[in-house]
């Protein structure tokens, strides 16, 4: 028995804001439960009640069918996701996280030894391990991209690096250690013209400010922070995918065998489905000695069959919700709200904001007085019903002196909330 495939929501599914209500109401009133004092957007934020009824729903499909036989059809997620960065859903590969997207895209790209490759030293904690280990044993050069007083990558830096000979550049929209916003859309127009492919994180991004228009050859996000999507899923979006770019491990779902000892491989009748397609395989005998892997058009080669589907369809709904809900608006509140804590906590017990007061992010990151630690101020802060993040220097281990603590609140989040942890931060 064939069992045709479920149909994720389609944009027209997903309801927009009630007539008169803000996008922080709309948030809000998607979601009939949340923390109480969570401003924790940048670490896990909170799905609303359609994602979670999705999950459930896949899940319980998968008890009554069968695993295999309750397949989504996450085209459209794919569309929606990819609408957001300006590509098509062909480019869209789903992984278990960010940082897994991000070895997959970096793990399997082949630059010959001595490729020099620019990253800035704001650069997060895990992307440079995986860096070092590349260069290691690839034997490629990293090379420090300059940044302002700011941490804002310096565009004529940039430019500079660029002349002297690049082979990528990655960078991480917004750092999970500071909001400060760097300039992807001038620093993909210079790696364009200098004929360079250009990286872009958009974990923390991706959501919460424009990331169209900077026209990266890959980005890298996750499900569980800006968008609200569930844990457990993450993403690759590769619009400029080129012949040196692959996975790091072939896998059955997004590689075939290609031996000239076979009559060939070909798709089944009606192509290549990107959610579990089939592969015929011709006549003749498979060779021992020859053959190789060739990887599937598209990002599909990145992209394991085996995962938690749940939680794509979820990560799905939450896209949907956020083209509902207007992507530019839901920018403009965020930026708001970050504006209004940046204002409300700065000075506030001696903490110091660490980026500019009027920075366009709600990510807000603030740096103890003497006498105080990130890890007391966060403690207290949930002694208050608050729950905020402390960041280790682990996170940017060569741009943190000391761990920070984080304020990132979702849309809707109340002026009272913000004020209630100033007066946790005098202690």
């Amino acid at each position: 028995m064939t069992l045709d495939p479920i149909r994720a929501p389609r944009p027209s599914d997903a309801p927009g804001p009630a007539p008169g209500a803000g996008v922080g109401e709309a948030w809000r009133a998607a979601r009939s439960v949340a923390p109480p004092g969570h401003l924790d957007a940048a670490g896990c934020n909170v799905p609303s009640d359609r994602v979670l009824d999705a999950v459930v729903a896949h899940l319980r499909l998968e008890r009554e069918r069968g695993g295999y036989g309750a397949v989504p059809d996450l085209a459209t997620s794919r569309e929606a996701l990819a609408a957001l960065v300006g590509a098509g859903p062909g480019d869209v590969a789903f992984l278990e996280s960010g940082t897994a997207a991000m070895a997959a895209l970096l793990g399997g790209w082949r630059l010959g030894a001595g490729a020099r490759v620019g990253c800035a030293r704001t650069e997060y904690g895990s992307t440079l391990m995986l860096l070092r280990r590349l260069a290691a044993r690839h034997g490629w050069h990293l090379v420090e991209l300059p940044v302002d007083g700011d941490t804002r990558i310096d565009p004529d830096g940039l430019r500079a690096r660029l002349s002297a000979g690049l082979d990528l550049v990655v960078v991480s929209h917004i750092g999970s250690h500071r909001g400060v916003v760097q300039p992807a859309v001038e620093i993909g127009a210079l790696c364009r013209r200098a004929g360079v492919p250009f990286v872009l994180d958009v974990c923390q991004s991706l959501g919460h400010v424009e990331v169209r228009g900077t026209g990266a050859g890959a980005y890298v996000g996750t499900s569980r922070k800006w968008l609200a999507g569930p844990r457990g899923v993450g993403f690759l979006i590769t619009p400029g995918l080129t012949p040196a770019m692959d996975a790091p491990a072939p896998t059955l779902g997004g590689h075939v065998w290609h031996d000239p000892s076979w009559q060939g491989l070909a798709p089944e009748a009606g192509g290549l489905s990107r959610d579990g397609g089939v592969w015929a395989r011709g006549g003749g005998e498979a060779s021992w000695e020859g053959g190789e892997p060739v990887p599937v058009p598209g990002a599909a080669r990145y992209e394991s069959s085996e995962a938690a589907v749940a939680a794509r369809a979820g990560l799905g709904v939450a896209v949907l919700e956020h083209h509902a809900l207007g992507p530019a608006a839901v920018h403009a509140h965020l930026a708001e709200l970050g504006r209004t804590a940046r204002e409300l906590l700065d000075g506030a017990g001696g903490w110091r904001v660490a980026e500019p007061l009027d920075e366009p992010s709600a990510l807000v990151t603030l740096i103890p007085p003497p006498g105080d630690t990130a890890e007391r101020a966060a403690a207290r802060a949930a002694e208050a019903s608050l729950l905020v993040s402390v960041v280790p220097t682990a996170r940017a281990p060569l741009d943190l002196r000391e761990p920070v603590l984080r304020v990132s609140p979702p849309p809707g989040t109340p002026v009272d909330t913000l004020q209630a942890l100033t007066h946790t931060l005098c202690f």
